[in-house]
Formats: C-alpha cells, sequence, structure tokens
C-alpha cells in the first residue's frame, strides 16, 4: 500500500511540533492509535476526516493527498484586489523599477523554496 499520505501527516506534525496523541485529540478522535494507522499506512482516513485534517494544518486536501497543492488558476489571481491593486501602481513605474520589481518576486520565490514550498512555475526567466 503506497503511504503518501501517512508520510506527509507525519511530516506536517513535526513540524508543528505535535505528538500523535495531540493531533488524535484536536481531531476528536477517541483513540490515539487511529491516528497513528493513518501515519502508518495501516489504514487511510475518510473523506470527512481529510477536510478536518487540512483545516487543522493550514494546507489544502489536494496536499494532503498527492503532497502537492493545486495552484490557484490565473482567473482567480486576477480577481485578488490586492494584486490589481499593486499591477495598477506598476503601470506607472520606470523600465527600472519594474525590473527591481520582477528581481523581488523572484527573490520571494526563491526563499519559498528554500522552505520547502514550491512555488508555481511560470515561464518569466
Amino acid at each position: 500500500m503506497d503511504n503518501l499520505t501517512g508520510k506527509i501527516l507525519t511530516e506536517l506534525r513535526e513540524k508543528h511540533g505535535w505528538s500523535k496523541s495531540t493531533v488524535a485529540k484536536k481531531l476528536g478522535l477517541k483513540a490515539m492509535s487511529t491516528y497513528a494507522n493513518w501515519e502508518y499506512g495501516l489504514r487511510k482516513p475518510d473523506g470527512e476526516m481529510i477536510v478536518k485534517i487540512a483545516e487543522l494544518y493550514g494546507v489544502s486536501t489536494d496536499y494532503l493527498l498527492t503532497g502537492k497543492d493545486k495552484n490557484a488558476s490565473d482567473d482567480d489571481l486576477a480577481d485578488d484586489p490586492d494584486l490589481q491593486i499593486a499591477f495598477k501602481a506598476a503601470s506607472d513605474f520606470s523600465e527600472e523599477a519594474r525590473r527591481q520589481t520582477i528581481d523581488f518576486i523572484n527573490y520571494i520565490r526563491e526563499k519559498e523554496k528554500q522552505k520547502g514550498r514550491q512555488p508555481k512555475q511560470t515561464d518569466d526567466k
């Protein structure tokens, strides 16, 4: 049996510094062994519990099941009011300021990679 979800659960729990018992309590489980069995790959949580676990750890259900986050679509980005404000402000930037902005975004993307988050791939390089 593939145990990708179990590995992800272990990684997230350890990242938060929680014991299996602590996570089991936070999820409302009666027995710590239920959660432990998920980490060991002996059993899998049901869909409802996957949602609860995702909420607890602040990750997507896609990440729990596949190890990959479903990235926001371009439409979602276009509808983001903060990004709209930023793009409007950037429209008056000089060429040098635009280049610096792109460099800064690439810097932040690299920092995200170092933290273990894989940013969405783009064709801007």
